[in-house]
């Protein structure tokens, strides 16, 4: 039996549908019925059953429960929509290795992007995380984990640097061309049939540590990650990152080779890096991991990206555990703790800075004119003592910290960083988050990607998840459900004074995020889902 009747046998050929089947980005434009009964009137946007690239029965279940848990009309068909959002649209190949039918393959596109990104790809796995459970069927959702990590770890070995592949051969799907890259001169150089993008991030090889950890720790299968090519492709990621620790000069002051450059054609600045391609000069001896660009896949202003070695140093502890449990890896096991331990120093001794103390936690704080300060988290640095003082709404984000467990979101640091990042203070004596757009329709941290005036619903989820507070949480739900523009999904951004001027119809992973923090809300505060937003 050759490899794709294999795979039709398995009935793991997620790209099989009917040809009758909507073209997902056109649908999503739409308002399908049936509506919701309240004064939205929401649309029902999920495919049908016979369209949708993946099931998961206990999605299902949950999906059908939660209509007990939501009051709200409205805020029930939004999560409706959303939770299953990448199992309806975006396992866009799910199948096996050609050189080895026990391999699981698992290819997931971003939405309206034919592409399938690192950082994309494991986050939108990640709002399925509550339902997995061992399982080695190849129609489970382990199965999409495991292909997954199997996919990500090919893609790492082939080209480390890299943000965004494209679809393995085993697929028979077609490359994409991405018409921005044509331009690109890339070190090292890649191949455009294998890559969509080469922009390297660092949050790229923590979402694959990301990923790792999320699947072991569910299911304990220390044996999915002794076979294949895990273990070569974390060796790689740390070669990678510890290569990223080389600084612009040496002690004589001479210019190093970087392992890295990247330049583009563009009248944007932030889709190019300056110096030729080296960035923005990074200082020596401070422990941190540069990132050419953050994950809105902009460029870093200064390559000591925070929140980025945040979330890396977040998640070493748990892939030495996967380490530790396969045995016979202790001097890997050294050398990546070496790496933690520089990078939560780094973190520590360079990515803080001195800010003027807000008096409130709201968006419109004013500053306390005497000379108090406090010390805050800074989203970029460059170890001379440059500081970028902002933050995207892109995870990993500085509002993100808790959720990848660098923090406890009661951390006296992290709530003044919080105060900060959402606050768009223009005093003349400076503070605030110059990318948290304020507006009666979303008010929320937003980005160089979308521009001024465009908040993110992602941010304000984050917000939702990273916060006890009941009336900021019922605040920033009441503004999300207004700002779909009637289409009953969630946007990449919006802008905040008018509801009908967006990006992005189809975003599968801020879609995925929005159902993960219902169902979180189900589980801390469910009495908030008993509100009503009529």
């Amino acid at each position: 039996m050759n490899n794709i009747s294999l795979l039709i046998a398995l009935g793991v050929l997620a790209n099989s549908q009917s040809t009758s089947c909507p073209d997902y980005l056109a649908y999503s434009q739409q308002r399908n019925a049936p509506f919701s009964s309240g004064k939205y009137s929401l649309p029902y946007q999920r495919p049908a059953p016979a369209c949708r690239t993946f099931n998961s029965p206990s999605i299902e279940s949950t999906i059908h429960n939660m209509s007990s848990v939501i009051s709200d009309p409205d805020l029930y068909r939004l999560f409706e929509n959303t939770l299953p959002n990448t199992l309806d649209t975006a396992i866009k190949w799910h199948g096996v290795s050609a050189t080895d039918s026990a391999q699981e393959l698992t290819f997931i596109i971003t939405g309206d992007i034919n592409a399938m990104w690192l950082r994309d790809s494991s986050n939108q796995l990640l709002s399925y995380l509550p339902f997995l459970q061992p399982d080695d069927s190849k129609a489970s959702l382990a199965s999409l984990y495991r292909g997954v990590i199997n996919l990500q770890a090919r893609y790492l070995l082939t080209s480390p640097y890299c943000n965004s592949f494209q679809p393995p051969p085993e697929s028979g799907l077609p490359p994409s061309n991405n018409s921005a890259a044509v331009s690109d001169t890339v070190t090292p150089a890649y191949s455009p049939a294998q890559i969509f993008e080469c922009k390297y991030e660092i949050d790229s090889l923590a979402s694959f540590l990301q990923v790792s950890s999320a699947y072991h720790s569910a299911t304990k299968d220390t044996d999915f990650f002794k076979r294949y090519q895990w273990v070569d492709a974390l060796k790689t990621v740390i070669s990678t990152a510890k290569s990223m620790t080389t600084p612009t000069y040496d002690a004589q002051g001479r210019v190093l080779d970087s392992p890295y450059k990247f330049t583009r054609q563009t009248t944007r600045t932030t889709e190019t890096l300056a110096n030729d391609g080296l960035g923005h000069p990074v200082a020596r001896d401070t422990g941190l991991v540069r990132s050419a660009f953050r994950p809105s896949d902009d460029s870093c202003s200064l390559q000591l990206f925070i929140p980025g070695n945040m979330m890396f140093a977040s998640y070493l502890g748990p892939v030495m555990g996967i380490l530790k449990t396969i045995g016979g890896h202790d001097d890997f096991v050294k050398e990546i703790a070496d790496l933690e331990g520089s990078v939560r120093k780094g973190i520590e001794n360079f990515g803080v800075a001195k800010v003027p103390k807000l008096t409130s936690n709201s968006s419109s704080s004013t500053l306390d004119r005497q000379t108090e300060t406090e010390e805050i988290y800074a989203y970029e640095v460059d170890g001379y003592g440059s500081a970028i003082i902002m933050d995207d709404a892109n995870i990993p984000s500085l509002l993100a910290a808790p959720l990848f467990g660098y923090m406890d979101r009661n951390d006296e640091k992290y709530l003044g960083t919080r105060r900060h990042i959402l606050s768009n203070t223009n005093s003349n004596s400076g503070g605030g988050n110059p990318y948290f757009m304020a507006g009666p329709v979303l008010s929320a941290v937003g980005g160089p990607h979308a521009g001024p005036g465009m908040a993110w619903p992602m941010a304000s989820i984050v917000r939702i998840l990273t916060s006890d507070d009941d009336d900021e949480i019922l605040g920033q739900l009441r503004q999300i459900l207004a700002s779909t523009d009637g289409k009953g999904l969630i946007h990449e951004s919006v802008n905040s004074w008018d509801e009908k001027s967006w990006t992005r119809p189809w975003f599968s992973w801020a879609n995925g995020l929005f159902g993960q923090m219902i169902l979180d809300l189900a589980d801390r505060k469910p009495h908030i889902l008993k509100q009503s937003f009529q």
